[in-house]
């Protein structure tokens, strides 16, 4: 083999490989462990929409104490009232069962004004998540001082 057809075929494996690392398939728990980011960051900007986006439709809070459009309205008054909140998650495990996952973890959410906060609250989370089409949506939590 002469030393260009090498050079060439060196370039082409190398290419090869940076395809196939760029077409790696993010895991499912993954796109929770995302998507419960994205919701901590929707409660911080109050933007419902985004938050919205990561719960169905039949959302349950609490054991029927909050569903998804209380929570939202919950955070449309937040931000019509220009509250700043803050969510700091921690820990986060992920568990399969069967096709859904369980994730816990703890949040410390706070709302007040940019200096100090007025309320502090922590609390652990157990979020229950189905896939709905090509997302996954949290369709229950439970949260408890």
């Amino acid at each position: 083999m002469n030393k260009r057809f090498r050079i060439v075929l060196l370039g082409m494996a190398i290419g090869l490989a940076g395809l196939l690392v760029g077409c790696h398939r993010t895991s499912d728990e993954e796109r929770i462990r995302q998507a419960i980011a994205s919701a901590g960051h929707a409660a911080e900007q109050a933007d419902v929409s985004a938050l919205s986006d990561v719960l169905s439709d039949d959302f349950d809070g609490n054991g029927g104490q909050l569903d998804r459009r209380q929570l939202t309205g919950l955070l449309r008054v937040a931000r019509f009232r220009g509250e700043t909140l803050h969510a700091l998650v921690g820990p986060l495990q992920v568990e399969q069962r069967g096709d859904r996952y369980i994730a816990r973890f703890s949040v410390t959410l706070a709302r007040g004004d940019k200096l100090l906060p007025a309320q502090v609250g922590i609390y652990d989370v157990e979020s229950a998540w189905r896939r709905e089409g090509a997302k996954w949506v949290c369709f229950a939590a439970s949260w408890k001082t």
